[in-house]
């Protein structure tokens, strides 16, 4: 197959998932924005730094997931660069420590901003980018990996957003960044639903491994209603976000599609499940942010 460099770099990116980097930022910056504590150049560092963090996360994976032995040709999900020979392992590894490399000097000015809580969240994100799919104990490969999304592409990642334009931290925020957590987790549960056979053949333990595939399936479906129906209300209860409520519950009559498929189907079409529950991470976090504003 002939492909050529920057498309390469650019599918190896995985830009179908990005949105779990992109949401939990917007989200934070649009809490920032109604509390009247909006700081632009704060804003754009923390969404570079999320999506380069994402980035360097996923070629780490390329590299490491390769090397174990886990990519193969019975890979049913996109194609991954270093298990197609498009570029070699050694490449891949440089390309990984580059970007979490520029990720860190641009988080170099967000640590100006938001001091040691800051540090620590960054450098907490890199290591775990790396230990996702990288050292003896890898997250990915212990069943682990719900956890880290959960709380980095969640939590971690909304207060933190807030935090380094606020300077000070609340409540709401935290419990904000459940839901991009929560549909973070879902886009796992897809991808970990699609590769279950090869990742119990390659010793890879996800929860979709361990419980097998009826629990995956119903974790996908609770993911995703406790993302766009409970986290919300959650919020409206404390801080009557009401109208954040109100735009975030077409959420779920548009994850219908999704929940179908993953419950009817299964193999290369989880590819489109795929893609179809990062749109609906976006689409919640464009309804939940517009209506947090107003």
């Amino acid at each position: 197959m002939n492909i050529n460099t920057c498309k390469i770099w650019f599918l190896a990116a995985r830009p179908k998932t990005l949105p779990a980097g992109i949401a939990p930022v917007l989200i934070g910056t649009a809490m920032a924005i109604e509390d009247r504590v909006f700081h632009a150049p704060s804003a754009v560092g923390a969404l570079l730094g999320a999506i380069l963090i994402q980035i360097g996360t996923n070629y780490a994976n390329d590299y490491f997931d390769f090397v174990k032995g886990t990519d193969n040709s019975d890979r049913l999900g996109p194609a991954r660069a270093t298990q197609q020979g498009w570029v070699t392992p050694r490449q891949m590894m440089v390309a990984a420590i580059l970007v979490f490399a520029l990720a860190f000097g641009i988080g170099l000015y967000l640590i100006y901003r938001g001091g040691v809580p800051i540090l620590i969240i960054g450098l907490l994100s890199i290591l775990c980018g790396v230990l996702y799919t990288g050292g003896p104990y890898p997250l990915g490969y212990l069943g682990l990996g719900e956890v880290f999304v959960l709380i980095f592409f969640g939590p971690v990642a909304v207060a933190g957003t807030y935090y380094v334009q606020a300077q000070q931290m609340y409540w709401a925020p935290i419990v904000a960044g459940l839901a991009p957590g929560l549909f973070s987790v879902a886009i796992l549960t897809v991808n970990n639903l699609r590769d279950i056979e090869g990742d119990r053949l390659s010793g890879k333990k996800t929860l979709a491994v361990r419980f097998g595939v009826s629990f995956a399936r119903y974790e996908y479906l609770l993911s995703i209603i406790l993302a766009s129906i409970l986290v919300p209300w959650w919020l409206a209860a404390g801080t009557g976000g009401h109208c954040a409520v109100l735009l975030a519950s077409f959420v779920p009559l548009a994850g219908i599609p999704p929940i179908i498929g993953v419950f009817k189907r299964s193999g290369p079409f989880l590819n489109q499940v795929l893609a179809s529950t990062g749109k609906l991470l976006l689409l919640y976090t464009l309804l939940f942010s517009i209506g947090w504003v107003l």
